[in-house]
C-alpha cells in the first residue's frame, strides 16, 4: 500500500547534469555570437534625427527658409550626420558664411551646378573629436539643394 516510489538512478541524474552544462557551454558563446552578429547587421544604419540636433552637431543652423527637410544619424565606430533641405538660392552664399565664416566655396568641376564646402574643426571646439563638415549645394532654378554631411574624423 504505501509504496515508495522509485528514485531517481544515480545514472539519469548525471546525465541530466551534464545536459544542462553542455548546453550552457554550447548554448551561451552561441546565443552571445546570434546577438552580435544581428548588432553588428544593424550598425551603421541611418536613424532619422531632429534637424536642429543634427546641425548642432555640425557646427550650424538651419536656415529659417529651409523647407523640405531631412535629418538622419548614423554611428558605428564614427557617428555620422546627414541634412538634406531646399532653401532660396538667392540665400545660400549668406547662410555659408555666417555657418562657417572665414571659409571659401569650393567651385570645382564635380560641384557644378552649385558649389561645394569642406570645413574641419578640431579637438578644441568639439567635444566628440574633430569634425569634419562636407555641404554640397546643387542649383535647381530660383531653389537651391543643400546636402550637408558632417563626421567625426
Amino acid at each position: 500500500m504505501g509504496e515508495n516510489p522509485k528514485p531517481v538512478k544515480p545514472r539519469l541524474r548525471t546525465w541530466i547534469w551534464v545536459s544542462v552544462l553542455v548546453t550552457v557551454v554550447c548554448g551561451g558563446p552561441l546565443a552571445l555570437l546570434v546577438w552580435g552578429a544581428i548588432a553588428f547587421g544593424q550598425a551603421g544604419d541611418p536613424k532619422p534625427v531632429d534637424c536642429a540636433q543634427a546641425m548642432k552637431w555640425a557646427q550650424a543652423t538651419l536656415p529659417k527658409s529651409a523647407r523640405e527637410r531631412r535629418c538622419a544619424t548614423a554611428s558605428w565606430l564614427d557617428t555620422y550626420v546627414t541634412a538634406d533641405f531646399r532653401m532660396p538660392r538667392a540665400e545660400v552664399a549668406g547662410w555659408l558664411a555666417g555657418t562657417y565664416p572665414g571659409t571659401e566655396p569650393d567651385k570645382q568641376e564635380f560641384c557644378e551646378p552649385g558649389l561645394c564646402l569642406n570645413v574641419q574643426y578640431g579637438q578644441a571646439v568639439e567635444p566628440h573629436g574633430p569634425v569634419a563638415v562636407d555641404v554640397k549645394v546643387t542649383y535647381e532654378g530660383e531653389t537651391a539643394l543643400v546636402r550637408l554631411r558632417a563626421f567625426n574624423t
